[in-house]
C-alpha cells in the first residue's frame, strides 16, 4: 500500500552556509501544497543576509508574511515559530508532523541533536522526530569533517536520521547554480516523500545503467 504524501513538514534553517538550498526547498514544499512549520536560528538570519541578500524577520508573523508572499504560500500554509516557542506543535511527540528537514544544518545543531540536548525548538523538534521514528533529514554543509563530526553523523544515522550532504551529481548536465541547488533539493524531497520533477532521474535521459565503481 502506497504511503500517504506528507501533510505537514517541519523545516529548520541554521547558520551553516547553504541557505539557497533551504529557501528553494521551502518554495517546492509550498508548491506541493505541504503545510510547513518553519523555525530558524539567529545565525541563519545572518547567513540569509550574506548569501541571499534577504532579511529574515525576527517576529514570526512578519516572517510568515514576507516568506509567504515571496514563495506563494496559501493562507495558513506557512507558520513560522520562534526558537523558544515550546508550545509549537513539533515540540511534542503528540503532534510532531510527518517529517523534518534541517537545511542547512550546522555541526553544532547536528551534534546537539545527536546527543539529545534539545536546548531550543530546532534541537527539540529533531529529538522528537527520532524518538517518534519519524523521518529526519539533516543537510550538513561543512568541509573538511572532523572525527567528532563523523561520529555524530554515525550516531544519528544509527538512530534513524538521514544524513544528506548537499553534494550534487553532474550526470544531469547542470547549466547553472540553480540546477545544482535543484539536484540537492530533489533528493531531500524524495526522502520526505514529496513528489517532484526537478531533475531527470538516472537512466531516464539515456537509458544507461548506473556505472560501477572500481576498487
Amino acid at each position: 500500500m502506497k504511503a500517504a504524501a506528507p501533510r505537514r513538514i517541519t523545516l529548520a534553517y541554521t547558520g551553516a552556509s547553504g541557505l539557497p538550498f533551504g529557501l528553494r526547498l521551502l518554495e517546492c514544499l509550498l508548491a506541493a501544497k505541504v503545510h510547513v512549520d518553519l523555525v530558524y536560528s539567529a545565525a541563519a538570519q545572518m547567513v540569509a543576509r550574506q548569501e541571499c541578500e534577504l532579511t529574515l524577520p525576527t517576529q514570526p508573523r512578519e516572517a510568515a508574511r514576507v516568506l509567504g508572499e515571496r514563495y506563494g504560500a496559501r493562507e495558513g500554509q506557512l507558520v513560522v515559530h520562534a526558537r523558544d516557542d515550546w508550545m509549537a506543535p513539533m515540540a511534542s511527540g503528540s503532534n510532531p508532523g510527518d517529517a523534518m528537514v534541517v537545511c542547512p544544518c550546522t555541526m553544532g545543531t547536528l551534534g546537539a541533536i545527536a546527543n539529545g540536548l534539545a536546548d531550543n525548538l530546532i534541537e527539540r523538534a529533531g529529538d522528537v522526530m527520532l524518538k517518534e521514528r519519524r523521518p529526519l533529514v539533516l543537510v550538513p554543509r561543512e568541509t573538511p569533517l572532523s572525527a567528532i563530526h563523523l561520529e555524530n553523523m554515525l550516531k544519528l544515522a544509527r538512530a534513524g536520521a538521514v544524513i544528506l550532504p548537499p553534494a550534487p551529481g553532474f550526470y544531469a548536465h547542470p547549466k547553472s547554480i540553480a540546477d545544482l541547488v535543484d539536484f540537492v533539493v530533489a533528493r531531500i524531497l524524495d526522502h520526505v516523500g514529496v513528489s517532484n520533477a526537478l531533475l531527470p532521474r538516472w537512466g531516464e535521459r539515456r537509458g544507461a545503467a548506473p556505472p560501477t565503481q572500481s576498487a
